[in-house]
């Protein structure tokens, strides 16, 4: 089994970037899900409720990052990836308050005129980091702006396996996965509990849970009902429609495409 993708998310919900390496630490692989929108109250905004953030592309340069959109690429926005004197400002992540630095009032016109609703682009403020449950820690570790946990991971089997079931095949960019393999059985990932990338270790800490943001066409930004309609027919655990795994990283380092995935023994 090999690691087949690689993928970023560097502003929440927005579009993702595929990597040929990318570098991994304790909250994630590095820039992804370090910035999010937030409403006036400070409140996370997701495709859930805006679908048309599918169609905000994000190209990682070498100073900043790259925000267009996909059907006016003419329509573009450049952000400083190292700025750290923004306003700090409290939002909110699911049940998890956080404190969030502010980019900045320009960024936050071009983003509400995009969306066509007043929202702000904050970011990750290190000094406050935002700690995974107690339950599913191993060493007290934090996390991006990530739903829960800082890696998510897929196999290619268990996509090929959903869309044999399906009557138009979905691509992996509906699940928004950090690391694909390639190699296995359909679903081999339920099984693990630590597995080792390369020379990196990981464990895997839950299933995750899927919602309507699976029903998003990233490429319309059109909701629809697969998979999720599919996968409650056998994916449907205590209520929950699971599709692939959660993870925390147990060492710092880098991994790349084409490295080899295992299950590991990692002494406690």
């Amino acid at each position: 089994m090999k690691i087949s993708q690689i993928n970023i998310y560097p502003i929440k919900s927005l579009g993702g970037i595929n990597l040929i390496d990318a570098n991994v630490e304790v909250s994630g692989f590095q820039y992804d899900r370090n910035w999010m929108l937030v409403d006036q109250n400070g409140k996370f905004l997701t495709q859930r409720t805006l679908p048309e953030m599918a169609l905000l592309q994000v190209a990682l340069e070498k100073d900043h990052l790259l925000v267009y959109h996909s059907l006016k690429t003419s329509e573009r926005i450049k952000i400083p990836i190292d700025e750290l004197s923004g306003e700090k400002i409290k939002s909110n992540v699911w049940d998890d308050a956080v404190t969030t630095m502010h980019v900045s009032a320009e960024v936050d016109k071009w983003f509400s005129s995009q969306l066509n609703v007043n929202c702000h682009l904050v970011k990750m403020d290190l000094e406050n980091k935002r700690y995974i449950e107690n339950k599913y820690s191993f060493n007290n570790e934090h996390v991006s702006f990530a739903d829960s946990m800082p890696f998510l991971l897929i196999g290619q089997s268990s996509l090929d396996d959903l869309n044999s079931k399906l009557k138009e095949p979905l691509p992996m960019t509906r699940f928004r996965p950090n690391i694909v393999f390639t190699g296995g059985q359909a679903f081999a990932e339920d099984d693990w509990k630590d597995i080792q990338i390369g020379q990196l270790r990981f464990r895997v800490t839950k299933p995750c849970a899927r919602c309507v943001m699976t029903t998003i066409n990233q490429e319309t930004g059109t909701k629809g009902k697969e998979p999720l309609k599919t996968l409650a027919q056998y994916r449907n655990v205590g209520g929950k429609i699971l599709f692939g795994q959660n993870l925390i990283a147990l060492d710092k380092g880098k991994i790349a495409v084409g490295e080899e995935i295992k299950p590991y023994s990692i002494p406690i």
